[in-house]
């Protein structure tokens, strides 16, 4: 959990627009559909809306539809009768019955076979299900948040996603951002993470020095918060007793050099001057999405300045300037 004992950490206007959604929508029976990109806490958002609604009594059962294999996520889903298939050797509720009252959680819904999109636009119509191998229907009660990292009105275009289904699908849409878009909620997720796995493992006053932090703030993020908690669980292992994080405990994709920050710092005023000319850079671009003309603007540097400066200073072995 998080501050005010909710589990969404930060004060970025979009993390809070979407608490203000979430308020409006827990206590309703509307559809939510939430898409952003792997690892921005989709389902800790689906969990949040459950657990703050009238639903938060009853079950919350997640699926990820792409972690189960499609012969077998149709019984998973809806339940099976004794006998439907080989090995069904007594009747099973599916994971929908087992969310009766409560909430079902789809994962990945892009990523939901064909076949198994007609049966779950059928429940979301009728609300009623029918276990495999059965020809009477049951009631269910259920309230579905379905989290996507696809752009499903591209997946429809390509034959792979029914448009229909989609409408039912996204009542209500919550639009998380990628961690790179909220970088003022960098620190705040820091220190909930070393908090919690200091807890754990009894180093509960647990810190990061300058050069730690520095690395931390300049990296791009990809995984987004669940790289970031990776991240920070790894470092309060390694770190030792004294509970302080230094660069030589974050991994290689973060300080590729491994040593140190003393062992980074430039001597010569010339080298320590490309460093911060290079650091400031990289800065910029963090704050435009990597959108090198925007940069540019902001910097008050033609693009092409922009682009000279970003070859004469981007570090060994990465890549070249390009990009919009």
């Amino acid at each position: 959990m998080s501050q005010n004992g909710r589990r969404l950490v930060g004060q970025n206007g979009a993390l809070l627009r979407i608490l203000a959604l979430i308020d409006k929508v827990r206590d309703l029976s509307a559809p939510v559909l939430i898409v952003g990109e792997s690892g921005t806490g989709k389902e800790l958002i689906a969990r949040e809306i459950h657990e703050r609604g009238t639903r938060a009594g009853a079950a919350f059962v997640p699926v990820n539809c792409s972690a189960i294999p499609e012969p077998l996520l149709e019984s998973e889903l809806f339940g099976h009768a004794r006998g439907a298939f080989t090995g069904a050797h007594r009747d099973k509720p599916g994971l929908l019955e087992e969310a009766d009252g409560g909430t079902f959680f789809l994962d990945e819904v892009g990523d939901l076979a064909p076949a198994l999109q007609a049966k779950l636009l059928r429940v979301l119509q009728e609300r009623e299900i029918r276990r495999v191998g059965e020809t009477r229907t049951r009631r269910v009660n259920v309230r579905f948040i379905s989290a996507t990292h696809k752009n499903l009105d591209r997946e429809i275009e390509a034959g792979r996603f029914r448009e229909d289904l989609l409408y039912r699908l996204k009542i209500i849409v919550v639009e998380v951002p990628p961690l790179r878009d909220r970088r003022e909620d960098l620190g705040p997720l820091l220190r909930h993470f070393a908090r919690l796995y200091g807890t754990e493992l009894a180093r509960p006053e647990v810190a990061f020095d300058p050069g730690a932090l520095d690395l931390l703030g300049r990296y791009a993020w990809p995984g987004n918060v669940r790289e970031l908690q990776n991240e920070v669980q790894r470092a309060v292992i390694l770190c030792g007793d004294d509970g302080v994080i230094r660069p030589e405990h974050l991994s290689p994709r973060l300080n590729p050099e491994g040593g140190p920050a003393g062992g980074r710092t430039l001597g010569r005023f010339a080298e320590a001057k490309a460093e911060f000319v290079r650091r400031f850079l990289e800065q910029a671009l963090l704050r435009c999405g990597n959108n090198k003309a925007r940069a540019a603007e902001e910097l008050g540097l033609s693009r092409q300045g922009l682009f000279k400066l970003l070859k004469k200073h981007r570090r060994a072995g990465s890549a070249g300037p390009s990009g919009r």
